[in-house]
């Protein structure tokens, strides 16, 4: 009976934890992201503010009082098609196996990028996912450097209007860079040489050569600049908004709507990088790592929306005249892929940029969370084994066995220790008749059997506990890993990181409508075939015991797995593919732990003694 109530409690806690996770994070930041995505349906049907000209060098940063600053207008201009921004300035084309887009030689930003490998959807023919936007679109996002005139230097710099000139021709690609020229006309050359590698990382080197008659000092900049909040997932696990990892000041996460409170972050650090990130993609400044950073995140109202930005500015440097100065920079734009971003583990981590550019915890533009520990061996597990199987579906079946042989010894112990309480239940059930009203005799004598028999009734805990961080990290992998993104199993599973498409309640497809659309309740109603396969294993699993005597605790066991199919039915397909299969080799490694202590398995008896009674 102890065992019992351990085990329902310990899978009341657990259910209490999935139920107050559901309510109080999932439904409302989906009411929430709701809402914002009509908010930003509204204002793209106004106008999204720009920056205007003479606002434009506040875009980038102001060495003034020696820290960045952007300047706000309420200056705005009509939103033009994303095709119609780019084609307004001469640009030259982007060309890799991952990336398509083009640089705007107004301006010298890089504002326009497509990752090719991305799609928007599981079609193989959607559009392939937008990173950068160029100005005047509804939602700019690009990427800027260059050079701030010092305090007193009255030399033009160039800005969001300059229009540089190509220095040859042709893409920039892998192979070729490409290099930008522009003439102050005041004695000050501009040179900029953009190269890019074969995944998302681009490097820019910006020159400045001086013929004039004084020596002039400037400062080097480099930004990410994003106008309106996107949307977000709005779950509490994964961090979207502005990040970064800054010298001692360790990483530095900020939300749309803390920097929106919080307006402006200034830091000094040697050692760092910074950026935006989103769930699956980032933006990120990787300086070099021995340079002193003024860096800055902040938040400025243009108009009705915000403008987000992460900077840095570099010590000064005089270029002397007849003399050249140069700035080094690098831009990582792409998707948070594992091997390309790297991750940090020991004996079996991914190097990607972290380890080859030499940079300070660039694993943590993913998002692993606290319990990284568990979530990074838990993608390197589920990724060795898609290597070698092509499947992640498979991965998670086979990291659920491993998973399963790691906790075998403490399993053991948990399974036997219940099945030795199934042994003496006769025993239990005699104390309870002999002392019918002395509970404190029960309990005494029950104590005093326990010790005979060298049982711990807590240890019925243990297989449903074990369960529960290693279904958060697996949450967490399938969740925030782009590699699980569109990743297929068979069938009807076309993304494992996304429900279970099918539902019970328009018969698996039959019916023409969508029973979620439902208002008020319609969110309950997502029921599909693995969900049902989960539940299905789950009620083995807890049939696998002898019936309770206690009505209370028989209607637990009943409803139990009722409750979690519907819990369950919208978390990821891959994540109730894994509870099923764990349930699955749940029922197996306690029957055969069962057999070999000699208790009975009542699975089969359970099972026809509850068909009996429906029957009756």
């Amino acid at each position: 009976m102890t065992d019992n109530r351990n085990t329902i409690l310990a899978i009341i806690l657990s259910g209490l934890v999935l139920i107050a996770w559901q309510y109080f994070y999932n439904v409302p930041q989906m009411e929430k992201q709701r809402a914002q995505q009509q908010a930003q349906a509204e204002l793209q049907k106004g106008s999204t503010p720009q920056p205007s000209a003479s606002a434009t060098p506040g875009s980038a940063p102001q060495p003034g009082a020696a820290q960045p600053s952007t300047p706000a207008t309420s200056q705005v201009q009509p939103v033009v098609s994303r095709d119609a921004a780019i084609a307004a300035s001469p640009r030259v084309k982007i060309e890799t196996p991952r990336i398509v887009g083009s640089i705007s030689l107004k301006g010298g930003r890089i504002d326009d990028i497509a990752l090719v490998q991305y799609r928007e959807t599981v079609d193989p023919k959607s559009p392939p996912i937008v990173l950068y936007s160029p100005s005047g679109t509804a939602e700019p996002y690009y990427a800027e450097f260059g050079w701030v005139a010092a305090t007193g230097v009255t030399a033009k710099m160039p800005d969001a209007q300059t229009v540089w000139q190509q220095e040859g021709s042709g893409s920039l690609t892998p192979s070729t860079p490409v290099v930008l020229k522009w003439d102050n006309g005041d004695g000050l050359t501009f040179r900029r040489t953009i190269a890019v590698d074969d995944h998302y990382l681009f490097t820019v080197k910006d020159e400045v050569s001086n013929v004039g008659n004084a020596p002039v000092t400037l400062y080097p900049f480099a930004l990410i600049s994003r106008h309106g909040a996107p949307h977000v997932s709005g779950y509490y696990i994964l961090h979207e908004g502005l990040i970064g990892y800054l010298g001692e000041h360790r990483l530095q996460e900020y939300a749309y709507s803390k920097i929106d409170e919080a307006k402006q972050v200034n830091f000094k650090a040697t050692n760092g990088w910074l950026g935006i990130t989103d769930k699956y993609w980032a933006s990120a400044l990787l300086p070099d790592t021995n340079a002193q950073l003024q860096a800055r995140f902040s938040s400025n109202p243009v108009g009705k929306v915000h403008t987000y930005q992460t900077d840095y500015l570099l010590d000064p440097v005089t270029v002397a005249i007849g003399g050249t100065a140069t700035a080094h920079a690098r831009l990582f734009a792409g998707a948070k892929e594992a091997g390309v971003v790297g991750i940090n583990f020991p004996l079996a981590g991914l190097g990607g940029y972290n380890k080859a550019l030499g940079l300070n915890q660039f694993d943590l533009l993913i998002d692993w969370g606290w319990f990284y520990f568990l979530t990074k061996p838990m993608f390197l597990g589920l990724d060795f084994f898609f290597r070698f199987f092509g499947n992640f579906g498979i991965s998670i079946l086979l990291v659920t066995v491993i998973v399963k042989l790691l906790f075998f010894p403490l399993a053991n112990k948990s399974y036997a220790s219940m099945a030795k309480m199934k042994s003496i239940q006769p025993q239990l059930l005699a104390l309870k008749e002999r002392y019918p009203d002395d509970k404190v005799k029960q309990q005494q004598e029950m104590m005093e059997i326990y010790r005979k028999e060298k049982i711990n009734p807590v240890a019925g805990c243990l297989p449903v506990l074990i369960q529960i961080p290693v279904f958060f990290a697996l949450y967490k992998v399938l969740f925030v890993t782009i590699e699980m993104r569109h990743a297929p199993f068979y069938g009807w599973i076309k993304d494992l990181s996304a429900p279970d498409p099918t539902n019970l309640f328009n018969l698996f497809g039959l019916l023409p409508f969508d029973p979620t659309t439902i208002p008020v309740f319609g969110h309950y109603l997502a029921l599909g075939i693995w969900p049902i396969i989960m539940g299905i294993t789950m009620w083995f699993q807890m049939k696998l015991n002898p019936t309770p005597p206690d009505p209370t605790q028989q209607l637990i066991f009943n409803w139990m797995p009722l409750i979690f199919t519907f819990m369950l039915a919208g978390f990821p397909a891959g994540l109730v593919i894994y509870w099923a299969w764990n349930n699955l080799l749940s029922v197996i490694q306690q029957s055969y732990i069962m057999r070999r202590n000699g208790v009975k398995v009542e699975l089969f008896d359970n099972l026809k003694a509850t068909f009996a009674r429906k029957a009756t």
